[in-house]
């Protein structure tokens, strides 16, 4: 399965042309191992891709939050407003602070939040998902010493198709008949495995649906 530039620029038109470029390359070294291969798996594959990564704009977490934003975002953490503007428009802090003794990292003080915080095209978040690529047997190198790895590319990507694989993703993509309603709920399927719940569905849905139209699916 092989896809072109100008394929991905009719699905995200706002991807700039250098990220294309990379993306491209990257996409049609390494579909074949991780059996991106066929055109509903890329579709799906590709609709899930344009959201997460604002169309290929964004490989790193956004963690610059106002104090507002951090209440609403994580209630939990910042329960008071003394203490979210005290974290606010703080990046490295709030990462410390909300992913702090989960996923494998150590306590804030570590700085693991920050170290090992959502990167690459389907953001990677935590220490043990970083490990868990590494030792997948498709990471060449140390990624734990370097996690700046998965915001470049072909880590970037590479990282969003061992997700992919790692979830089995691709068998939901097998289902989908080509019809709006099947794909649609697909999708939804797919989207619950990648963000844990339906965040951003309907973006999602719509990218996936431009995806199999210009694919042919």
């Amino acid at each position: 399965m092989v896809i072109t530039e100008s394929q991905i620029r009719r699905i995200m038109p706002k991807a700039k042309n250098e990220n294309i470029r990379a993306f491209v390359d990257a996409f049609n070294k390494y579909s074949e191992l991780f059996e991106l291969n066929t055109k509903m798996r890329v579709a799906h594959f590709l609709g899930q891709i344009a959201h997460e990564s604002a169309e290929l704009n964004a490989v790193e977490e956004n963690l610059n939050y106002s104090a507002d934003a951090l209440r609403r975002v994580f209630p939990k953490y910042f329960h008071t407003p003394a203490l979210a503007a005290a974290y606010a428009r703080k990046p490295q802090q709030i990462a410390n602070k909300v992913y702090a003794n989960r996923m494998g990292n150590g306590n804030e003080a570590s700085g693991d939040g920050w170290r090992y915080r959502g990167r690459g095209l389907i953001q990677l978040t935590g220490k043990n998902n970083y490990k868990a690529y590494q030792t997948s047997g498709f990471c060449n190198g140390d990624l734990l010493s370097h996690p700046e790895w998965l915001a470049q590319y072909p880590g970037a990507l590479k990282s969003a198709m061992w997700f992919w694989k790692a979830n089995n993703l691709s068998s939901f993509a097998d289902k989908d008949d080509g019809s709006k309603i099947t794909g649609d709920k697909i999708c939804e399927q797919i989207t619950r495995r990648v963000n844990g719940g339906t965040n951003g569905l309907a973006s999602r849905q719509y990218y996936t649906r431009v995806a199999k139209k210009v694919l042919g699916v």
